[in-house]
């Protein structure tokens, strides 16, 4: 019965590790190697143009009076390609982290609902009631001190 018991534990603990390792790895893998070919996308001439029309539009609407003020983008370029290009890498360390941490959150539920089903507290009580009755007459009498 313990060996089962340990081994679902084993059994969670490496479904979790790899649930992890896909979680935090594959994404960065996949941006990495797309990165390439959507920033050649993106650096066509007719998204260049469509980004120009989209800041003279906004230039025309930030003197116009109404509930919301439009600000004009500083950015000459599409801010998806300068993501792409300048920051992929705070995104990709930003998703380790964040992944990681959510992971490893998850991971002490899952272990502690696993642990709790392989031991049920009404069996820790009972294997820890011996150890207690023996403590109990190990105590000397107040009487006799």
């Amino acid at each position: 019965m313990i060996s089962q018991q340990s081994r679902l534990v084993a059994i969670t603990r490496t479904v979790l590790i790899a649930g992890w390792l896909a979680a935090v790895g594959l994404p960065p893998v996949i941006l990495l190697r797309a990165r390439t070919e959507w920033l050649n996308d993106l650096g066509r001439p007719e998204v260049q143009e469509q980004w120009d029309a989209f800041r003279i539009d906004m230039q025309k609407q930030t003197g116009r009076d109404g509930t919301v003020q439009r600000k004009v983008p500083k950015s000459t370029e599409p801010p998806l390609r300068v993501w792409l290009r300048d920051y992929h890498w705070l995104a990709i360390a930003a998703w380790i982290l964040f992944g990681t941490v959510l992971s490893f959150f998850t991971g002490l539920m899952v272990m502690g609902t696993v642990r709790q089903i392989v031991t049920p507290p009404f069996l820790a009580e009972v294997s820890r009631e011996p150890e207690r009755l023996r403590s109990v007459g190990d105590r000397p009498e107040k009487g006799l001190q």
